[in-house]
């Protein structure tokens, strides 16, 4: 294929010794889609006095990557309060190479694609004293520059349609994408009428949002007939990349068709459920911000009459399965400048049916909603249970929600997704989660109750 090069840099910025996280400087890039490789070339210098400042002492660069938000970093290894969630990052430490200068690479293959966060700061200062005017400063200049290669013009599978394709002997793989709407419970992509010298020696892989990497989920088509790869709770609103890889030392050439299939979970049925009156009730603040902002709760006081007028939830959108289940939408209420409330229509009381999820959206804005802590609450109403043994589960997914369809259990986890599970029952009536600098898009919430009795 052909690939473009796109070069980004930014304007050095003077590091500081590391005692809060006002300390750090953060720089952001945007990492376009079809990215295949993403260097970062960084940069420090010395100054001293506006010279060069080749006297100053070697004090090493802490620098933190992160996809989606800016990273949580404890140099100071200090504790988070309880049930707080800390997102992981990549980190690397510059050493000195020359007297004045030094520089470091991080590469990252097939990068996600949006925005990408980099934090640097100086070590913890030690706590010299020294006489103004006697004394000239040291000064540590960092300057992070990306270098990104992105493909152009990759070929597009379109659901349902066959595409043709020989690989001559020089061409080691082929690669596609497929894009995959809201309300998709399964994506499913196969190799047909494979031929070639050693029946079918192709690698079938398949990654979501960038191309795949030797770790992605793979199928070896000369162990698989037919070679189909599926990929159920797919993310939605999102490319799908699909590469096909030629065994190596294969001579010949090698000829096959390539499809996807996407399963539509709101096909079967546009009306909502029906309403079953026996469920738990919830209770359910929500609240994100730096300062203990965006929040789910109570709805606002209407202030005309025709905002006592609830909009409509979405009708079909959350799946168990390919069982669609209904989505409520939540207010999104700015507070101020750094905080934010989401309500839920007809709460803050949620019904839990014992047949079905409760379903909630939450969209949080990118760069502006990434740096904050997204905290989410979950109560019971006791006097709601009439005396049985129940437990609400509570999954929050970003991306895609996700709900089990087992009565027995209740899990948060796939082979390629992971959420945070919460609990409540009678006597763990509530339930707290923080996440620190949560990565923007859609979260989802699924409520689920389970009954001890009859396992329903």
């Amino acid at each position: 294929g052909l690939f473009v090069t796109d070069y980004f840099t930014r304007t050095p910025r003077k590091l500081s010794p590391f005692r809060s996280f006002a300390s750090i400087e953060l720089f952001h890039f945007h990492i376009p889609e079809d990215t295949v490789i993403a260097v970062w070339n960084l940069i420090t210098f010395k100054e001293q006095g506006g010279t060069f400042g080749d006297q100053c002492p070697d004090r090493s660069i802490t620098v933190y990557f992160r996809s989606g938000a800016p990273s949580v970093i404890n140099p100071l290894h200090t504790h988070f309060p309880r049930d707080t969630a800390v997102p992981g990052s990549f980190a690397l430490t510059l050493t000195w190479t020359l007297p004045n200068r030094t520089t470091g690479v991080f590469n990252v293959t097939s990068p996600l694609p949006g925005d990408w966060f980099l934090a640097a700061h100086l070590p913890k200062d030690e706590g010299k004293i020294s006489v103004k005017g006697l004394y000239e400063e040291c000064q540590y200049l960092f300057q992070p520059q990306l270098i990104v290669q992105r493909l152009v013009n990759i070929a597009v599978l379109y659901p349902g349609h066959l595409t043709e394709q020989s690989m001559a002997p020089h061409n080691r793989s082929c690669l596609y994408k497929v894009f995959v709407p809201s309300y998709t419970s399964r994506v499913l992509v196969e190799v047909l009428r494979c031929r070639g010298a050693e029946g079918c020696p192709l690698w079938l892989r398949v990654r979501a949002k960038a191309p795949p990497l030797h770790n992605s989920t793979t199928l070896d088509c000369r162990e698989h007939t037919p070679c189909r790869l599926a990929q159920d709770l797919p993310f939605w609103q999102h490319w799908y990349y699909v590469l096909v890889e030629k065994h190596p030392g294969v001579p010949g050439t090698v000829s096959f068709q390539v499809t996807v299939q996407l399963t539509d979970c709101s096909r079967p049925s546009l009306a909502r459920p029906p309403f079953l009156p026996s469920s738990a009730s919830m209770n359910m603040p929500h609240s994100f911000g730096s300062a203990g902002g965006l929040a789910l709760g109570d709805s606002p006081p209407p202030t005309s009459p025709n905002d006592t007028k609830h909009p409509v939830p979405i009708p079909v959108t959350s799946h168990a399965g390919e069982r669609c289940w209904p989505v409520r939408p939540t207010l999104r209420n700015e507070l101020d400048t750094f905080s934010v409330h989401f309500y839920i229509f007809f709460g803050p009381n949620v019904s839990v049916p014992p047949d079905r999820p409760a379903v909630f959206v939450i969209n949080l804005l990118p760069v502006l909603d990434s740096g904050g802590v997204l905290n989410l609450e979950l109560r019971l109403n006791v006097s709601s249970l009439c005396g049985e043994n129940v437990t609400v589960f509570g999954c929050l997914n970003h991306e895609v929600p996700l709900t089990s369809s087992d009565n027995t259990s209740v899990t948060c986890e796939t082979e390629s997704l992971a959420g945070f599970l919460l609990s409540v029952n009678a006597t763990a009536s509530l339930s707290r989660l923080r996440i620190p600098y949560p990565q923007t898009g859609s979260w989802y919430l699924s409520l689920r109750s389970l009954c001890a009795t009859e396992h329903g």
